[in-house]
This record gives C-alpha cells, sequence and structure tokens, in this order.
C-alpha cells in the first residue's frame, strides 16, 4: 500500500501551532477554567495500591461503555510498600511521598469495576506477569470492539524503550463482577522515527506513549493520538516567529524555549484492524512552549474536533507558564488548522492554592472530566501534604464554540456509562 506521502505528493497537513503568544493568555485561577478545591480528606480507593492515570473502556467513536450493567475503567497501578524498609524513614515511619514518587518504575495495568459509575472494584492486572515486554505498561486506551466482549487494550511498553502496543482479550461478566480473559500476545505496533517524532537518541528527555485510537466521525477511517516529540537533536529547535506569535514588546526573547519541543501526533491504520499504522506529521506542535503534551484525546461535537491535552507547569518553556491540568484546541476538521480555547488553550487546571491536587484529566463526551489526585496541602503553609493516589472529584465542563465553562462537580471517580452493551 503507498503511504500517504506518497499519495499526496507532500505530507498530508502542517502542524498547527500552539505560541508563546497563546500561552501568555493563560490566567490562572480564573473560576470558569480552574478545578474546584479538593479536600484533604479525601477518600482513597484502596490502601493497597496508588492508581494514576484513568482509562475508562470505550468504543471507537469515544463513547464511555459499560458491559452487561457493569462500568469498566482501566488503571496504572502501583503496590503500596507501608511496611517496605526502603520506603521508612530514619523516625521508623513510612515515607509514602518517596513511595508515590517511584511508581512510575514499576506501574502496570490493572481493571477495576463498578454498577454505579463509581465505588469502584479492583479486578487485578490486566496481564499478567512476563506478557508484557517490557518493565513499565504506561497509559494508553481500552477499546470494546463487538457484543461478544473483544477488548483491544492499546497502551505504551517502555523501558528499555517506548512502543506503543496492542493486546487482545476479551471482557466477561457475571451477576458478581468482571473479569478480563486472554491479554496474552503483545503487539508492537510503532516507535518514534527520528523524522518526524524525537528519539531517545535525540533526546533523553523525550516521551513517546499514550495511544488513542478513534473512528474519524467524517471519514470513517481509523487513526491514531498519541504524545510526541518535534524530531531533531535536543536543543537544534528554532523558536521563530511563527512559534513566537504576536507577542507585546518585550517579550520577544524565548531564553531557552527551544528546548521544549511537544507535539500531539496523529498516525491512520492501514487495516481495519489496527494492526498496520502509518504515523503522520504532528498534528500540533508546542515547540517553544512546552515539552508535554501528554493524554491527547478528542471529543467531536457540533461538527469540530475538539483536541485535549495534559501538561504540567514544570514542563512550560522560558517566559511563559501555566498550571497543570488540561489544555484544550478545536478545528473544523481533523488535521486543522486548530485554534487553542478559550485563547490561551487552558481548560482545567489546578488552582494556585494547590497546584498539584489533580492530574491526567480525560474529558470525555458528556462533557465529564476525570482525574486523579496526586497531593493536596493539609496546612494552610502547603508545607505539609497527603498523597493521593486515587479517584479526584470529577468535574463537568461546557464546551461552546471556543469557549469552556466550568458547570459542575460530582463524587469521587464518578465515571458513567454513556452505553451499555449486552454481551451475546
Amino acid at each position: 500500500m503507498k503511504s500517504n506521502t506518497e499519495k499526496f505528493g507532500k505530507a498530508p497537513h502542517q502542524p498547527s501551532l500552539w505560541t508563546r503568544a497563546d500561552a501568555l493568555k493563560v490566567h490562572a485561577d480564573d473560576p470558569t477554567t480552574t478545578q474546584p478545591l479538593v479536600s484533604a480528606d479525601f477518600p482513597v480507593l484502596s490502601n493497597e495500591v496508588f492508581i494514576w492515570d484513568t482509562m475508562p473502556l470505550r468504543d471507537l467513536d469515544g463513547n464511555i461503555t459499560s458491559v452487561d450493567g457493569w462500568s469498566v475503567i482501566f488503571t496504572l497501578t502501583a503496590d503500596r510498600h507501608p511496611n517496605d524498609p526502603e520506603y521508612i524513614d530514619e523516625n521508623g515511619n513510612y515515607d509514602i511521598t518517596r513511595d508515590w514518587n517511584d511508581r512510575h518504575g514499576r506501574a502496570k495495568m490493572y481493571y477495576w469495576f463498578s454498577r454505579t459509575g463509581k465505588d469502584w472494584k479492583l479486578g487485578g492486572r490486566v496481564m499478567a506477569e512476563g506478557v508484557s515486554p517490557t518493565a513499565r505498561e504506561w497509559a494508553g486506551t481500552p477499546i470494546l470492539l463487538n457484543e461478544q466482549g473483544d477488548v483491544d487494550l492499546y497502551y505504551t511498553a517502555v523501558t528499555p524503550g517506548a512502543t506503543i502496543v496492542k493486546v487482545r482479550g476479551r471482557v466477561v461478566t457475571t451477576e458478581h463482577g468482571v473479569s478480563m480473559v486472554g491479554f496474552e500476545k503483545v503487539k508492537p505496533l510503532f516507535e518514534a522515527d527520528g523524522k518526524m517524532y524525537q528519539t531517545e537518541a535525540q533526546n533523553p528527555f523525550w516521551g513517546f506513549r499514550d495511544p488513542w485510537p478513534f473512528r474519524d466521525p467524517n471519514d470513517g477511517k481509523l487513526y491514531m493520538l498519541f504524545e510526541g516529540n518535534v524530531a531533531g537533536e535536543r536543543g537544534s529547535h528554532k523558536v521563530g516567529k511563527a512559534e513566537i506569535g504576536d507577542v507585546p514588546p518585550g517579550y520577544e526573547d524565548v531564553g531557552n524555549s527551544r528546548f521544549q519541543t511537544a507535539c500531539v501526533g496523529i498516525a491512520v491504520a492501514r487495516d481495519e484492524d489496527g494492526d498496520d499504522w502509518e504515523m503522520l506529521p504532528p498534528l500540533l506542535s508546542g515547540v517553544g512552549v512546552n515539552d508535554q503534551t501528554e493524554r491527547p484525546h478528542f471529543v467531536f461535537q457540533d461538527g469540530k474536533y475538539y483536541l485535549f491535552t495534559i501538561s504540567h507547569t514544570f514542563t512550560y518553556a522560558d517566559g511563559v507558564t501555566g498550571p497543570d491540568g488540561v489544555y484544550g484546541f478545536v478545528a473544523d476538521s481533523l488535521f486543522g488548522p486548530y485554534v487553542p480555547l478559550n485563547g490561551s488553550g487552558l481548560v482545567l487546571g489546578n488552582p494556585s492554592s494547590q497546584p498539584f491536587q489533580t492530574y491526567s484529566h480525560c474529558v470525555m463526551p458528556n462533557g465529564l472530566v476525570t482525574s486523579f489526585i496526586d497531593s493536596v496541602p493539609t496546612d494552610e503553609s502547603g508545607t505539609q501534604i497527603r498523597i493521593g493516589g486515587t479517584e479526584a472529584p470529577t468535574v463537568e465542563i461546557k464546551i461552546k464554540g471556543q469557549q469552556t465553562f466550568v458547570v459542575a462537580e460530582y463524587d469521587y471517580g464518578y465515571i458513567p456509562p454513556m452505553l451499555d452493551v449486552t454481551l451475546k
């Protein structure tokens, strides 16, 4: 099969730019774009494990799906170690902060189920030990394929390297709960190429992860979003007039922002099963603005493409900043051009009084936004914190054209289904 470049004679699109001028419009603590304060007395989903990135079971159109009345979520998960000598401090106390900060190195994919869209019960590991080809199982997307309960789990196999992979299994239900069966053969799909997407050899701080497959509502083709960095040796990128945008006098200096090279990547499937993929140029570039555009995903509404991604304060470039949270862009067609929502891109950020309270937001097509609790201050000075590792309160946003508004807050980890599939 001919590649898209061969068919079109040139790259099918140019990346849209999230400019420094856009980022200068980010305004922390605007109540219409700020996550409500999370109380320090939050409940914990489990005292045995930490959870963070949450991936609701869905179909290729983006609909959050339950099966036989059971809601299902997948989470990045790691055991808590309250009795491990490695995490006991000099006073004999459990150092939960260090344990939490070490979680990424032992991340595994677990699943949970619920009759209520909350009150989640732990189902266990999705894949048996040794099935995944790398040490870490990082975030992706579980897709319910049909009424037989077949599920494709797309995820990121990390260390060594980073590879977008998928593994197929099946969801089985009873009156009492949900089981995941199969998930025994992991299929590598693609890695960064060094031409469009930065490789580890080009940048030891690279990112290439978070697959999010979807069927385009207009052309019906199967595509996939993912996080990447723009190809090229670290420090070699140019932050020119286009990347800077229309800034006021005194803001032309970009400092060392050439080191920030985040992008939202896209690939197209050559087959209907999602086993054969071709990477395309990025949809969105944040060169000179930010170094991470994690967990990109779409909401299709009113004939528009709403592109959401999460990012951190610490990954912003010199001279621009914004809160940890979810950022969004909108276009009239899949390949853009995309413009930042709310003028700046900021859709839902943490309040400055609790800058690390939540992260890894996922905007669902019904406007509900799920995330996890990272850490919440327990005193006025903010020096004492409580570690989360559990589901945050769900927030509802309304999307109106190029603007968004926070309108409601719900229970912790409330992820109701948009449709229920009866298995056959």
